[in-house]
């Protein structure tokens, strides 16, 4: 079957590694399924694993991409929770939890296999596409918001970086939830986007909010994590899941962190149960994640080339043969 892998890991020059060719179909394994895959998004995730993070090289040639929508062994449309070996489901006592394409081969090609505990069913509103852009990027901003950060309609919100994938879910979502958002980014035109998509305000990075927030969105690490840490009310919460910029600030702000009794939130990913949540709650409000571009598989280096410069605004999907 076609796909796109990590045939070799470059630390400097992650594109380098990407191949594109046949490989083989996916072996049947007892409590695993098959999935026909319709389309695949790119996360930060398989930029890391190019670079050899999470990924070691004893596991190459590795099929690159951890999320997923498609048909079923029974022609269901599904979602694919991407996080293997969760519950126990699908795996044997001495495997650990991971991430597919840390362990397991990606969604990256015609066809994909994972525990059959993994396959959600599909919202019919919901095209594959879009569907495809949840289980990464879009969990992981709703477990901050809703999880980690336990924010309120009318609640307060800071997402620093609008454009990334974290950054744009966190904005609609939480436009759709009720809370007031409050974006920032140093591309005006990203700035625009976000207020598009319902931030109430989007400002330069580091610039004053017109008021503190409940909690702040973090995933851009170093470069905002002062701002991020006094934009908060006392008592508020940052919720962080990405260092983009690095993930040694100059200044870690622990005073005020103490002082104002702020709570520092570590968050990865998302359970199966808030896979399903999302999948709901973006059915029943309307809410649809933002394609920046859908490209056929075949031209995933270009997709992977787009992410790396960031010049993107939300997700870029690949569309299987």
């Amino acid at each position: 079957m076609f796909a796109a892998y990590a045939a070799r890991i470059d630390r400097d020059q992650p594109l380098n590694g990407i191949e594109l060719g046949e490989r083989p179909a996916p072996e049947s394994r007892p409590g695993w399924t098959t999935v026909n895959v319709r389309a695949a998004s790119l996360n930060h995730h398989d930029l890391w694993s190019l670079r050899g993070v999470g990924l070691a090289e004893d596991k190459l040639p590795m099929i690159l991409g951890c999320d997923a929508a498609g048909i079923d062994e029974d022609g269901n449309e599904v979602v694919l929770h991407s996080v293997i070996g969760q519950t126990g489901h699908g795996v044997g006592p001495k495997e650990p939890r991971s991430i597919l394409t840390e362990r397991y081969q990606g969604t990256f090609a015609e066809q994909v296999s994972v525990p059959t505990w993994n396959v959600l069913p599909k919202p019919a509103d919901l095209s594959f596409e879009e569907a495809a852009c949840l289980p990464t990027a879009w969990l992981t901003a709703y477990r901050m918001l809703f999880t980690n950060a336990g924010v309120r309609p009318g609640d307060s919100v800071l997402v620093q970086g609008a454009g990334g994938g974290v950054a744009t879910a966190a904005i609609a979502l939480g436009k759709a939830a009720g809370l007031r958002v409050f974006a920032t980014s140093r591309d005006e035109a990203k700035r625009k986007r976000a207020l598009e998509l319902g931030a109430v305000e989007a400002l330069e990075a580091g610039a004053r909010l017109p008021q503190r927030v409940d909690a702040v969105i973090e995933t851009v690490g170093a470069a905002t994590w002062s701002h991020s840490v006094r934009s908060l009310k006392p008592g508020g919460t940052l919720v962080i899941s990405g260092a983009t910029s690095g993930d040694r600030p100059s200044h870690a702000e622990l005073t005020r962190i103490f002082f104002l009794e702020l709570k520092v939130v570590g968050s990865t990913m998302g359970t199966k149960d808030e896979l399903e949540d999302l999948l709901s709650f973006c059915a029943a409000t309307g809410v649809r994640p933002v394609i920046d571009e859908v490209l056929p598989l075949d031209r995933a280096p270009e997709g992977f080339a787009r992410m790396e410069s960031g010049e993107l605004f939300g997700k870029v999907v690949l569309t299987a043969p």
